[in-house]
């Protein structure tokens, strides 16, 4: 049995999971999130539980038994408590703030860019411009989410400068050799 995949999900109160054929639908106060379940992974909800079990063992229905369950447990997790991300900017004249929906970032190109978070997705400002909070139900979208506005300006290995997650490491190279 795959190590995470026997794990059970417990179901917290508030959270309402249905199933109708292969499709698992999760409801809670912060939104509704679904997931398909390929075939020969089946879905059982027991005593406020959801228990993922396969048919056999082959290596692809394995693999499949371990994501499923890890995405059914973000799910659920996401539609009670949510998730949240945090982006630091880092480099002089780098900040961002929020005009009406959009994100405004001024990140030493000629022009500022302006993002706007899609549906689900939420964000604030924090530490005067230099730190960027996302939060969302859905750990995919917000990952995604985080890694398109880390994309505009990538911490580069010289001096560090750029947009980097809170708790991501950058290592830096040394430079040019003098003499």
């Amino acid at each position: 049995m795959s190590r995470i995949g026997k794990l059970p999900i417990i179901i917290p109160s508030g959270v309402e999971v249905t199933m109708a054929g292969n499709k698992v639908q999760v409801k809670g106060k912060l939104g509704t999130l679904s997931q398909e379940v390929p075939t020969g992974i089946s879905v059982v909800k027991e005593n406020n539980q959801l228990l993922v079990k396969r048919e056999n063992d082959e290596i692809q229905m394995r693999a499949n038994h371990g994501r499923v369950r890890s995405i059914l447990a973000n799910q659920v997790k996401g539609v009670h408590e949510g998730f949240a991300r945090t982006l630091d900017i880092i480099g002089v004249g780098y900040r961002c703030e929020m005009k009406g929906k959009f994100l405004v970032l001024s990140l030493g190109y000629s022009h500022p860019i302006y993002f706007e978070f899609p549906q689900g997705v939420t964000g604030e400002v924090l530490e005067k411009g230099l730190r960027i909070m996302i939060k969302s139900h859905d750990k995919t979208l917000l990952g995604s989410v985080a890694a398109e506005i880390r994309g505009f300006r990538p911490p580069e290995p010289y001096k560090g400068k750029g947009i980097r997650y809170t708790d991501e490491k950058v290592k830096q190279k040394e430079g040019k050799a003098k003499g």
